[in-house]
């Protein structure tokens, strides 16, 4: 099972936990990312997230199928993103697997992850305490070395 999300309310990581429960599997792992309070010397007061959401959601189900060609023991999948403003201490993202063994849903996840940050068109804006804010690049993203998009 599949259950691939862009959302713009707080995300249920339970839902995302219970969709990706299985009685033939002994493990779920979970990653949830929140947003911290501060950055290079900045504070944080807020995330926003954007998204071409079709072109994400396609992006994440192709990430599934890399996903379980690289760990066929991986049974069921979640990905669930926030979009809009996401506070300090919010997620704004929770992805989880599960599998008969763990060690095939930890690698999937962490996997996951970072195809999630390189290639996905969801982008971020980092709102300081101090009034200014900064549309952020991940550092990994593979669009980076495209001058044509900027932001990951």
């Amino acid at each position: 099972m599949i259950d691939l999300k862009i959302v713009n309310s707080e995300l249920d990581i339970g839902s995302a936990m219970n969709s990706v429960n299985s009685p033939q599997c002994g493990a779920i792992s979970i990653f949830i990312g929140t947003t911290r309070e501060h950055f290079n010397g900045n504070k944080v007061k807020t995330l926003f997230y954007e998204a071409y959401e079709s072109m994400a959601l396609n992006q994440m189900k192709s990430i599934t199928v890399l996903t379980r060609q690289k760990w066929p023991e991986v049974v069921n999948i979640a990905i669930h993103h926030r979009i809009g403003e996401v506070k300090v201490g919010e997620a704004g993202v929770v992805i989880a697997a599960s599998s008969p063994h763990r060690k095939h849903a930890q690698e999937a996840v962490s996997f996951i992850l970072e195809r999630l940050k390189t290639t996905v068109p969801i982008f971020k804006k980092e709102q300081y305490e101090d009034g200014s804010g900064v549309w952020k690049a991940n550092e990994e993203c593979a669009w980076k070395s495209n001058n044509n998009i900027s932001n990951c």
